[in-house]
């Protein structure tokens, strides 16, 4: 009989520490990107057995992705420097008849060049835009990125250089760990913009850790909090802490809340979170015919008439 448990002892002892090397792996691999000529990416339909059982042991290498919009001479290229020294690329566009300035923040994996039919929009509406190629994203430079933990600096950077500019109407909207990354930045931060536009944004880490798994067909929870656990390990800070739902507490701010009905990856109940916390002025908006994707460029006549209508 001790033999018996003893065996069953180590065996679940072999699982744990599999299951931990596992996901210490998945959570570098979510949290880095590599340059294009570091690593060479396959096509699905070219890879073999034996690579497809790697990306289920040890992650998918994520190259950075660049921007496809060539700039020209409406385009302002601006440079912001992070405290560790980081180069972060920036475009600034200005509108006719400027009324304000809005800044523009991508999703995890992205680029500014993926959120240019809102700048388009937004623009049209009279706004000058700033757009923002996150750390370690497009064309800033670094190669690890804390889902919206230390960016908020970069955005606390780009309301800076825009408020320094004697702009006095600054709105601030991102797209799902943009969104995230501005919650965070209002918590850390003496920013006060005039108005903020959320769109998918998760409820914690750990929550956005749970919504990569199930697309993954793997169960989320568990394995979402061991990639969380060793996420923040390795990149120096607690990831549990990376709440949104927690910092819209601190959101005083008239706050336009948008969301797609068939959103894989944030769910309903975390939007009701965040939306139940944000104190001031506030409005919840769902897209019925979207999913975890540009709303503006999918249902474009009601993201249009939302957003005019919030910021009038």
């Amino acid at each position: 009989m001790k033999s018996i448990l003893r065996f069953i002892l180590k065996t679940a002892l072999a699982v744990f520490i599999l299951l931990n090397i596992v996901t210490a792996f998945h959570a570098y691999k979510f949290t880095h990107f590599y340059d294009a000529s570091e690593v060479k990416i396959k096509k699905q339909d070219e890879k073999s057995g034996w690579d497809k059982t790697k990306e289920i042991l040890f992650g998918i290498n994520a190259v950075k992705k660049q921007n496809t919009i060539v700039p020209d001479s409406s385009f302002q290229t601006v440079w912001l420097t992070t405290k560790s020294g980081l180069k972060l690329q920036a475009w600034y566009l200005s509108a006719d008849s400027a009324v304000g300035t809005v800044a523009l923040f991508h999703g995890h994996g992205s680029s500014k060049s993926a959120i240019f039919n809102e700048s388009i929009a937004f623009r049209k509406m009279h706004y000058n835009t700033f757009l923002l190629d996150f750390r370690a994203h497009g064309s800033s430079e670094g190669n690890t990125s804390t889902i919206g933990y230390d960016e908020a600096e970069d955005v606390k950077l780009s309301y800076d250089f825009i408020k320094d500019r004697g702009e006095n109407n600054i709105v601030l909207w991102g797209i799902s760990m943009g969104a995230a990354t501005i919650t965070k930045a209002i918590n850390d931060y003496p920013i006060h913009p005039k108005k903020i536009i959320l769109e998918m944004p998760f409820g914690s880490i750990l929550k956005a850790g749970e919504g990569r798994i199930r697309m993954m067909g793997l169960p989320g929870e568990p394995l979402a909090a061991l990639v969380t656990f060793w996420g923040g390990v390795e990149h120096g800070f607690w990831a549990f802490n990376m709440k949104p739902t927690e910092f819209a507490k601190k959101i005083s701010s008239p706050v336009l809340l948008q969301w797609g009905l068939n959103d894989p990856r944030v769910s309903r109940q975390e939007i009701d979170d965040i939306f139940a916390n944000l104190p001031g002025s506030k409005k919840l908006v769902i897209y019925n015919n979207c999913g975890h994707e540009s709303l503006c460029s999918k249902e474009t006549e009601k993201w249009t008439a939302e957003v005019s209508a919030f910021l009038k």
